[in-house]
């Protein structure tokens, strides 16, 4: 908890407002990335927050609402993913995270992002390596950008049940790729990514 305070409590962000922004689904085969950017309302704490990894799944939902009802804005926003296949993946995530903090009622002035890459913002921006972990606005972004990309998936799996998106979300299980093998790749498939490209080039 330490280190949750050294960023929450730090002299340098006192009275600054500050979004944490994260993503979800850098590594699946198929769907798009998502991010979230979120800042959180000092007044109305949430109890609980953390890297959305290691959430059940129950539990990231529940805490998804609380973020959505007491934070002072919050936005979640994805890129395609043609515009994966397009840019490439790392790309495509600068750019949901762009859309995240733009979409936000309020403009940030200084932004956490978890990782150690910084897309371009209209604010200051800070990465923080493992923030997901030691920033409650970056876990609060984590939990929305990953529960937003698990709703979509199993979007997914009811037009696409042949893959099994409701039990891998798209990553690249045994699962997964027996069923990608099975029955090629569908339209919300990343053509970019090596297991899928392999696919393609098995087709007659």
């Amino acid at each position: 908890m330490a280190q949750h305070s050294l960023f929450a409590e730090s002299p340098d962000f006192a009275g600054v407002r500050m979004a944490g922004v994260d993503e979800a689904g850098r590594g699946p085969l198929a769907g798009g990335v998502y991010a979230a950017a979120v800042i959180l309302d000092p007044d109305r704490p949430i109890d609980g927050l953390a890297d959305s990894k290691i959430l059940a799944a129950p539990r990231r939902e529940e805490l998804a609402l609380l973020i959505q009802e007491r934070a002072l804005a919050w936005f979640v926003a994805s890129a395609t993913v043609q515009e994966i296949d397009t840019l490439n993946i790392l790309r495509a995530t600068m750019l949901a995270m762009q859309r995240a903090v733009e979409g936000l009622a309020h403009m940030p002035q200084v932004a956490m992002v978890d990782g150690n890459q910084a897309p371009r913002l209209r604010c200051t921006v800070q990465t923080v390596i493992k923030g997901d972990a030691l920033v409650p606005a970056i876990s609060a972004a984590s939990i929305l950008a990953k529960t937003a990309r698990d709703a979509d998936l199993l979007r997914l799996h009811g037009l696409y049940p042949q893959y099994g998106f409701d039990q891998h979300k798209g990553y690249g299980t045994p699962l997964h790729i027996d069923r990608l093998r099975e029955h090629g790749p569908c339209p919300e498939h990343r053509r970019s990514f090596a297991p899928v490209r392999e696919r393609l080039a098995m087709a007659p």
